[in-house]
């Protein structure tokens, strides 16, 4: 495909590819709102963990910065605490994103790649697993895709409009997740091996676009000061840097390229891996080399993390904008079918997911443990409905989990009115640690929600305790919850 300026094209009717996009995403949205209630799922840990941030609205939290938890806040104040209204932001952001990805390929190329690129963007696997789960990756991608829009629109015109609202886009995606931080040396790169651009290193738009993406992420970072910067530490700890386990692991970066691979789609995976050992051929286009430049520098960055200590298979998650754009512009004249068959096996691989359940039963094989992708997702309403009898016979304890998993579920579903996490003084683990404290809790009495039938150590800090039950929730023949609930009396002290 032929790539043209960023300016806007000429000559193009756009209606039929946009509207044919925008029927293609209610009607894969909707399918998901539909398969959502008939996996019969509850909340999983972080959708939980997320829900409780949004009821306590701040400017930080303990892994993730604050968007997240205001836009489940938005939803469950129009729709109440349900399922679907905590799941609403994703489900609807990520169409959000093929639009933009529609413009992105208008600018670039024409409104034929627009299409392509939003529906490729729509059926990728990670994005329909993602689609059923709210997560900080939504609001990321779609604040990546926009924040490119508007750069491409900046460097084609003259005025601030272009790259202050770049600079808002940066800056609200620095505060959907840190990752949008990569953004910015792709940005530059494009900048300055353009020869045409750089006149924008001597103007004040883009300096001051990026001092705009800083003030709205300053709030975040004075959070994180005031609390020991939390956040950082948790970012340090999951990247292992400053770890001793950091060296050499092939082994993390093959499952790192794998998750790459298996995120895009086994067809298109294959058509951009082609398309980047081509990178060399395809850098001597203007709109190919911006692509590249929004894909290779984070891909190399978070692979060199993986071959050196670990990365997870969403942290590089953006470069799927510029690939889901890449992949349709190099193939669709010659390979069309090879972008149309790409797109098809990620709807039937996503189909096929979405409905294992169904098929498991169908084939007599059942779900196991093993075989459940959804498992972590289950079982939960009705450990905390277990629970609540304990809850309601001891009105004034507070309720104490072991874990941010059991704590997440059991307010999300029980609304208690006081509840903490046990922590004797270490650094904290996870949000509860840092908002919620039994330091100033003497001689009050504690409901311990926790996995192991004897809790020494912690019993230890009480005048008496008991054992007031245990609740097991059967989900599969293999697979069970199970906790102990504990009546600690007149706590003691850390």
């Amino acid at each position: 495909m032929k790539p043209r300026s960023y300016g806007a094209p000429q000559g193009e009717h756009l209606p039929a590819p946009l509207a044919t996009l925008a029927l293609i995403a209610a009607l894969l949205t909707a399918y998901r709102l539909w398969v959502i209630g008939h996996l019969g799922i509850d909340l999983y840990v972080d959708e939980a963990y997320y829900w409780g941030w949004s009821q306590a609205l701040d400017w930080g939290y303990f892994s993730k910065p604050p968007v997240i938890a205001a836009l489940i806040a938005a939803s469950t104040a129009l729709l109440g605490n349900n399922l679907i209204a905590i799941k609403l932001p994703s489900l609807l952001i990520y169409p959000a994103t093929a639009f933009a990805l529609f413009a992105l390929g208008r600018r670039l190329y024409s409104p034929r790649v627009g299409f392509w690129a939003g529906l490729a963007f729509m059926s990728m696997p990670l994005v329909a697993a993602l689609g059923l789960f709210v997560s900080t990756d939504a609001p990321l991608l779609l604040c990546w895709s926009l924040a490119l829009l508007f750069l491409l629109r900046a460097l084609e015109r003259e005025g601030w409009a272009d790259w202050l609202a770049c600079g808002a886009f940066i800056g609200i995606g620095l505060m959907s997740k840190y990752t949008m931080a990569a953004f910015l040396p792709s940005a530059l790169l494009l900048i300055v091996l353009d020869a045409r651009h750089r006149r924008w290193l001597a103007r004040p738009q883009p300096w001051v676009a990026l001092l705009l993406a800083f003030a709205i992420l300053s709030p975040n970072l004075y959070w994180n000061w005031a609390h020991d910067f939390p956040t950082f530490r948790h970012t340090a700890e999951i990247t292992r840097v400053g770890h001793g386990e950091r060296g050499w692991h092939p082994g993390q970066l093959g499952e790192f390229i794998g998750a790459q691979w298996l995120s895009f789609g086994p067809l298109l995976g294959v058509l951009l891996g082609w398309a980047l050992l081509r990178s060399r051929r395809l850098w001597r286009e203007r709109a190919h080399r911006t692509l590249l430049l929004f894909i290779v520098p984070l891909l190399a960055l978070v692979s060199a993390q993986a071959l050196t200590g670990r990365a997870n298979g969403n942290w590089a998650a953006p470069i799927f904008v510029a690939a889901c754009l890449l992949v349709p512009a190099v193939f669709l004249t010659d390979r069309r079918r090879w972008v149309v068959a790409g797109v098809v096996v990620n709807l039937v691989a996503s189909v096929a997911a979405y409905h294992w359940p169904d098929i498991a039963r169908l084939t007599g094989s059942g779900l196991t443990a093993k075989n459940d992708p959804y498992k972590r997702a289950r079982g939960w309403i009705n450990l905390a409905d277990g629970v609540a009898p304990f809850v309601a016979e001891h009105p004034g304890a507070i309720l104490v989990g072991e874990d941010r998993e059991i704590i997440a579920h059991l307010v999300y579903r029980l609304h208690p009115v006081e509840y903490a996490a046990w922590n004797p003084g270490r650094p904290p683990r996870d949000h509860y640690e840092i908002v919620t404290t039994l330091a100033d809790k003497r001689g009050r009495d504690v409901l311990y929600v926790g996995r192991q039938p004897e809790i020494p150590a912690i019993a230890a800090h009480f005048a008496g305790s008991e054992r007031l039950g245990k609740v097991v929730v059967p989900i599969h023949a293999d697979f069970k919850r199970e906790v102990y609930v504990f009546l600690l009396k007149d706590f003691q002290g850390y």
